[in-house]
C-alpha cells in the first residue's frame, strides 16, 4: 500500500481470504436469533461465552494482559463498545427496522469509511488502484444483493433501521483502525482479542440489566443454543480471530477490502445448504468483487516489491 512494504508471508492473506467465510455464517445463525432474543441479550451471550473461551489465553499472558489493562483501559472499552456493542447489538436491532438488502448494501461501506479514518487521521495516502477497486467490489455486491436488478435501486427506501446500520459501519470501521495500535502489540493476538471480548461483555451488560429489570428473558431457550454455539465458535472466534490476526500484520485499510467477500461466500453457502440456484448476476457480481478486491490489493503490491 502507499508508502509501505508489502507483508510477503502468505498466513495473513489466507486469514483474510477466510475471514469473510465465516463472518458470513452471521446471516445463519444471528439473523435467525435476532427474531427470538432481546438484541441486547444476544450480543451479551455471544461475547460473554467467546471471554471465557479466550480467557486462557489471556492468563497465559497475565502480567503483560494486567500492563495493558492498567494502562490502556479506556481503549479496551472503546473497542469493546465500537466492535460489540454498536457493531453488534446495534446491528442485531437494526436487522428488525430494515431489509437485508438495504443493510447489506449500507454495511459494505465500511472498507472505504476505513480508508478514509486513516488516510484523515493517520495521513494514509490513497491510491488510485484502491479507489476503482473499491468501487468495482462494491458495484460487484450490489449486483448480487439486488439480484440483478440495478434499477431496484429507485425503490430502496432509507428508514431508522438503516441509520443503526450506518452507525454500525462506522463503528467497525473505528473499530478495525484502531485494533491495530501499538499499545496493543505486546499481547498475542488471541489474548487481545481475549480482553477486548470482556469489555464489550461490561459494555453489554447495563443493557441486560435493563432488559431483567423491564421483566424480558434474558436466558436463551434451549433451541437457540446450538445455533449460539454457531455464532460463538464461527461468526465470532474463527471471524474475528481470523480478522484481527490480518489487521495487525495487514493493516486495517487493506483488510477492510476483503469484506467484499462476504456476499459472494453468502451466495455459496446459500447454494451449498439451502439448494438455491445460481444464477447469472451471481457469477458477474462474484467476478467483481474478487477483480476489485485483486486491483485494489495485487498491482500495489507489485508495484513495492
Amino acid at each position: 500500500m502507499p508508502g509501505k512494504a508489502v507483508n510477503t508471508n502468505p498466513w495473513p492473506w489466507l486469514a483474510m481470504i477466510a475471514a469473510p467465510a465465516f463472518f458470513s455464517t452471521n446471516l445463519i445463525f444471528g439473523r435467525s436469533l435476532a427474531d427470538e432474543m432481546d438484541p441486547f441479550v444476544l450480543a451479551f451471550t455471544r461475547w460473554a461465552l467467546v471471554a471465557l473461551l479466550l480467557t486462557p489465553f489471556v492468563l497465559r499472558s497475565a502480567p503483560e494482559a494486567r500492563a495493558i489493562v492498567r494502562e490502556h483501559w479506556r481503549l479496551l472499552l472503546a473497542l469493546g463498545f465500537l466492535g460489540m456493542w454498536i457493531s453488534g447489538a446495534i446491528v442485531y436491532l437494526a436487522l428488525h427496522h430494515t431489509s437485508a438488502i438495504n443493510a447489506t448494501l449500507i454495511y459494505t461501506t465500511s472498507p472505504v469509511m476505513i480508508v478514509l479514518i486513516e488516510a484523515l487521521f493517520y495521513g494514509r495516502r490513497i491510491g488510485l488502484r484502491e479507489i476503482f477497486g473499491m468501487a468495482i467490489a462494491f458495484c460487484g455486491v450490489a449486483l448480487i444483493v439486488l439480484k440483478g436488478d440495478i434499477g431496484a435501486l429507485a425503490s430502496l427506501r432509507l428508514n431508522p433501521g438503516d441509520m443503526m446500520i450506518a452507525l454500525a459501519a462506522l463503528s467497525w470501521a473505528a473499530y478495525s483502525v484502531l485494533y491495530r495500535s501499538p499499545a496493543l502489540k505486546a499481547l498475542p493476538n488471541l489474548a487481545v482479542f481475549g480482553l477486548v471480548a470482556w469489555a464489550g461483555t461490561l459494555c453489554l451488560l447495563p443493557a441486560v440489566v435493563w432488559v431483567a429489570l423491564d421483566g424480558g428473558a434474558i436466558v436463551p431457550a434451549a433451541a437457540a443454543w446450538p445455533r449460539i454455539a454457531g455464532l460463538v465458535l464461527l461468526s465470532s472466534l474463527a471471524a474475528f480471530g481470523l480478522f484481527q490476526f490480518g489487521v495487525r500484520a495487514l493493516g486495517a485499510s487493506l483488510t477492510g477490502i476483503f469484506m467484499y467477500m462476504m456476499p459472494p461466500y453468502g451466495v455459496l453457502m446459500a447454494i451449498v445448504f439451502l439448494g438455491e440456484t445460481l444464477e447469472r448476476f451471481h457469477i458477474v457480481g462474484i467476478i467483481a468483487v474478487l477483480s476489485g478486491i485483486v486491483l485494489a490489493t495485487f498491482p500495489v503490491a507489485m508495484l513495492k516489491r
